[in-house]
């Protein structure tokens, strides 16, 4: 005949202070995953038009750098300088936006969308300039259409609206013109970039859509 075995008063509590420790460092695992579950995620360029605009901005002022350092000349100390600060003030507003903080389009090159057929140089000239540039600056005509399917950025830089490439020489006076929204600003190059046409940024706001850092659809045509 068997007998039931009882616990003493003393091995009861230890067995229920044990369930208690197993119990509560469970729920703590838990609650530990639920809350890195609801920690906020950075996008990329990849995910957000904001970012590559700004990843973009980053890696063409970091381009510029590049080749001031490679063969520098009597200014390119104060230009490396300033555009330093530019990519601080980027560094910045990747971080209000969400994005990933440094990362550049030398870093990341999400796939472009197909760029549409654009109209033939000839085929501007004849229309009506005014009704054309919404919101754009109005003083020169249609020129020579150059870097076709560039996309559009800002270079940081304050000032007077302007421009800076690495196809034209100052002087050379561009029309750009954001095709979504059908608005152009004409603008001087005043220095060296690493893109066919970099806004600064009174030139941008002049074209640009609100919220984005970037126009994919972009006309740039020389006008002097």
């Amino acid at each position: 005949m068997s007998r039931r075995r009882t616990l003493g008063p003393k091995k009861k509590l230890a067995l229920l202070v044990s369930a208690v420790t197993v119990a509560g460092g469970g729920a703590f695992v838990m609650a530990s995953t639920s809350n890195a579950s609801q920690a906020p995620t950075t996008k990329s360029a990849a995910d957000s038009t904001v970012c590559q605009g700004l990843a973009t901005a980053l890696g063409n002022n970091q381009k510029f750098i590049e080749g001031q350092r490679a063969d520098p000349d009597a200014q390119s100390e104060a230009r490396i300088a300033n555009r330093e600060a530019v990519i601080a003030e980027i560094g910045l507003k990747q971080k209000a936006s969400g994005c990933t903080v440094g990362e550049s389009a030398q870093d990341s090159q999400p796939a472009q969308p197909a760029q549409p057929a654009q109209p033939a140089p000839d085929e501007q000239a004849g229309g009506d300039d005014a009704a054309q540039n919404p919101g754009g600056d109005g003083a020169a005509a249609s020129g020579e259409q150059v870097c076709n399917g560039s996309t559009v950025t800002l270079s940081g830089e304050d000032g007077a609206p302007a421009a800076s490439s690495n196809q034209f020489p100052a002087g050379t006076r561009l029309k750009v013109t954001n095709l979504d929204n059908n608005k152009s600003t004409t603008v001087e190059v005043t220095g060296v970039s690493g893109s066919c046409a970099l806004l600064n940024n009174a030139a941008f706001e002049q074209v640009r859509e609100p919220g984005k850092f970037l126009i994919r659809r972009a006309l740039i045509e020389k006008v002097g």
